[in-house]
């Protein structure tokens, strides 16, 4: 049997890969579960230090399976049964110390968009197509669309695009800010492993940091985020690979961190 979600882990890179290609990646309960399972792999192999969510076919996510809603007698019941596994792989990424990578191409609509809008990074093929969807089904967003989408681009712009449920271009969405950078689409798979590596090379204390304290920073009052700059700091500046980064500096050479 073919597994709805695919995991490989090489060279410090994890790469969790929808594998649903002939109904576009669309979430039903397999696909879901399958997802939450490879988040609990990958996180449980202390190689990792970055995360790639990706998929097969000629699409990310084309948001939830319709079929799976309309073949259920409690629809509120097979919404949970989806909307559990996902949230809580989104919260486990979210939470992780590595920076998760979301490579994006075709369609990326619904749960899929909501999904992708809260990883780390997202690197996007020039045939990417956004669509919240959810008003046009009659229904509101999960999967974090609601929290990370008017953090992104403020609340006005956010309400129109899930009030409306019109369609983003890739450029378009480079644009908002929605996603970091747009290559063509046989570029995609190069362009995403290139960026992995170089964020695999760095120092993982200090990008874990990073990640929280940005993550963290619309929560906190300015004194709080301070303090917790501070402490960050600290705790960054008492491992080895501070050490080995202010030794580059000055013998003008790259830093190698190790992770320690």
């Amino acid at each position: 049997m073919t597994k709805p979600v695919l995991l490989s882990v090489e060279a410090g890179i994890a790469e969790i890969r929808f594998n649903r290609p002939e109904r576009l990646n669309a979430l039903d309960r397999d696909l879901a579960d399958g997802f939450a399972d490879a988040v609990i792999a990958t996180l449980a192999e202390p190689s990792v230090r970055v995360i790639v969510v990706s998929a097969e076919g000629r699409g990310f996510v084309a948001g939830g399976d319709l079929g799976h809603f309309q073949a259920a007698d409690d629809k509120s019941r097979a919404a949970d049964e989806l909307i559990s596994s996902m949230h809580g792989a989104i919260k486990m990424l979210a939470a992780a110390p590595q920076i998760v990578i979301g490579s994006l191409k075709g369609a990326v609509a619904g749960g899929g968009m909501s999904l992708a809008l809260s990883l780390d990074l997202l690197v996007a093929a020039d045939d990417t197509a956004f669509n919240l969807a959810y008003a046009r089904l009659g229904t509101s967003p999960d999967c974090g669309g609601s929290w990370s989408l008017p953090r992104l681009i403020g609340y006005r712009r956010a309400l129109e695009i899930a009030l409306l449920s019109e369609t983003i271009s890739a450029d378009e969405a480079l644009r908002l800010g929605l996603v970091n950078r747009v290559m063509p689409r046989a570029e995609l798979e190069t362009a995403t492993r290139q960026l992995a590596e170089k964020l695999a090379a760095g120092a993982p204390a200090a990008q874990a940091h990073i990640k929280r304290l940005f993550r963290s920073s619309l929560e906190s009052s300015f004194a709080e985020q301070l303090d917790a700059e501070a402490d960050a700091f600290a705790a960054c500046a008492s491992t080895a690979d501070f050490a080995e980064g202010i030794d580059a500096f000055f013998a003008k050479r790259k830093p190698v961190f190790t992770g320690r």
